[in-house]
């Protein structure tokens, strides 16, 4: 999804403000990817997404204006019909209604007229979705006013599936055209998805506010409504499609063309190695959602999703708007604060994490404080995308085919349980790590009295034992990184982590006044102390297995 404007042209003609005039049309020129964007220069389909002789685009050979149109006036009807019902409970029924509605170009005594052709709307689940909209505190106006009070914004970039996206002019809601078996699966997870926001309405699941269906000149256009992940106001240095696989994960040239380059998992390590720093309470709650996330769905046999990550560098901007003025002002924008509860990143993830911590900022803008190996200071904005993919018989034939040629651990296309045992893998192992704490004097006296009292010369600590201390500080915050991941410690690693606790508590008895820390005399070198930590380990460990 790219940075796009909103697009030129005057808006003239239904009730309420609605983008309906075809006097706008012939203004509409898409911004192609890489391209001139002039009129008829680019004869390029992806899907069912194309270019007509005008330089619009169209879908399903419907130019995006009348789409955007007969979508406005869809939901100006149903929002409004729906306002009349009383509030309810939600039904089992209510997931499997569809209500429709014919649109004549000339007008109804229930539709007013417009200059589109003929279309009928559809509108799937309307009490349950209803539903959605009010756990996220979505006002039935507020949907309105952001949907169809301005022209819809056409975003460039279609993606791989070659659907079209539009973003309202308040960058509150995305909508995204889908196939009929994505409308036709979630309409089926509805039940399921009702049942997961109300025991954790904390997701980085996409957030589905509506279902439509637009029909017209003999073909069906079904488009969801969603959380918009990524504000304009906020500019997106970097932008990642990750889904914990390297097989054909690199983005590709005309991919890196674009003005806002979608990267891949392979072009991830390369750029950032080392991973992307978090506040260890703002890591713990990020990996704790996406652990809970994978298993719904796990649950739902959907695969092949993907975590958006975009990434705004707070220094970085600081520095651009600097030069861009010849001052050091920093720049004071902010996007405007969103309607939907637990729509940004952080509240995504911050039913357990507190506010604060080691990364300091009080502008986060509804991202993820971050920071990259560099110290600069980030914001993330993330969420799981292209969740509505099953894993049925076209998919296994997709993965056994690919599984021939190539390993089959490193394809994208995977079974359930096996995608998101790695996805959660990649993510808190590569993707996002731990930023060191600072040591407590508590717990230097732990670690420093035992063995690293050895390489010291009458008391003042040496280059040796910082060493050891510093492996013994990093070597305990990668045991606690491993700890969130969903495994099983090996044996092994077990009992070295309760030998090496024995052997700190042991040493503090056994050193006593013979230790050459208080005998004067000068301590091994570095070499010397692993070999007498490695005997040590033997000997408690035998002793330990003799017990």
């Amino acid at each position: 999804m790219a940075s796009a404007g909103p697009e030129s042209g005057g808006s003239s003609g239904s009730s309420g403000g609605l983008a309906g005039s075809s006097t706008f049309k012939k203004s509409l020129t898409p911004e192609m990817p890489g391209g001139s964007g002039q009129p008829g220069s680019q004869t390029i389909k992806k899907g069912h997404r194309g270019v007509d002789s005008t330089g619009e685009t169209t879908y399903k050979k419907t130019t995006s204006s009348a789409l955007k149109g007969a979508i406005q006036l869809g939901i100006t009807h149903t929002v409004g019909s729906l306002s009349t019902k009383p509030e309810r409970d939600v039904l089992m029924q209510d997931f499997y209604v569809v209500e429709s509605i014919f649109f004549p170009s000339e007008g109804s005594n229930l539709t007013p007229a417009h200059h589109y052709n003929d279309f009928r709307f559809k509108t799937y689940a309307p009490v349950a979705f209803r539903y959605f909209r009010e756990l996220f505190g979505i006002r039935p106006d507020d949907y309105l006013y952001s949907l169809c009070n301005e022209p819809l914004i056409e975003l460039s970039n279609s993606g791989a599936s070659g659907s079209l996206f539009y973003v309202s002019s308040d960058d509150e809601f995305i909508i995204k055209t889908v196939q009929h078996k994505e409308a036709e699966f979630l309409q089926k997870l509805l039940p399921g998805y009702y049942m997961n926001l109300n025991q954790n309405p904390r997701t980085l699941l996409p957030k589905f506010y509506g279902l439509y269906c637009v029909q017209a000149g003999g073909k069906n256009i079904r488009i969801v409504v969603m959380n918009n992940l990524l504000p304009r106001s906020v500019k997106m240095h970097l932008k990642y499609d990750l889904k914990g696989s390297t097989y054909k994960r690199r983005a590709s040239q005309k991919e890196r063309e674009k003005v806002f380059p979608t990267y891949k998992d392979l072009d991830f390590m390369q750029d950032i190695p080392d991973g992307l720093f978090l506040d260890s309470d703002m890591y713990n709650a990020l990996c704790k959602t996406l652990q809970r996330d994978c298993l719904v769905l796990q649950s739902f046999k959907i695969m092949d999703y993907s975590l958006l990550v975009a990434i705004h560098n707070i220094d970085l901007a600081q520095r651009e708007h600097a030069m861009a003025d010849g001052t050091s002002q920093t720049d004071t924008r902010r996007p405007a604060a969103q309607k939907a509860l637990y729509s940004t990143a952080m509240e995504s993830i911050q039913g357990e994490a507190r506010r604060g911590g080691t990364i300091e900022t009080d502008d986060q803008m509804g991202g993820i404080p971050a920071r990259n190996a560099k110290g600069e200071r980030l914001l993330l904005y993330i969420g799981i995308i292209d969740v509505l993919q099953s894993y049925r018989f076209v998919k296994k034939l997709e993965h056994s085919w690919k599984a021939l040629v190539h390993d089959g651990d490193t394809v994208s296309v995977h079974r359930p349980s096996f995608y998101a045992e790695r996805f959660q893998r990649f993510m808190c192992n590569t993707a996002f790590k731990k930023i060191p704490l600072k040591p407590s004097p508590s717990k230097k006296s732990r670690s420093g009295t035992a063995v690293p009292r050895r390489s010291c010369q009458g008391g003042v600590p040496s280059q040796s034992h910082m060493s050891c201390e510093t492996k013994a500080q990093v070597t305990t915050e990668a045991d606690v990184e491993q700890d969130l991941l969903p495994r099983t410690l090996p044996v092994d690693e077990a009992n070295s982590d309760s030998i090496a606790t024995t052997l700190s508590t042991s040493s503090l008895g056994s050193g006593g006044l013979n230790s050459p820390a208080n005998s004067g005399s000068p301590g091994p070198s570095i070499p010397e102390c692993s070999a007498e930590l490695r005997e040590q380990l033997e000997d408690l460990q035998e002793t330990e297995i003799s017990f």
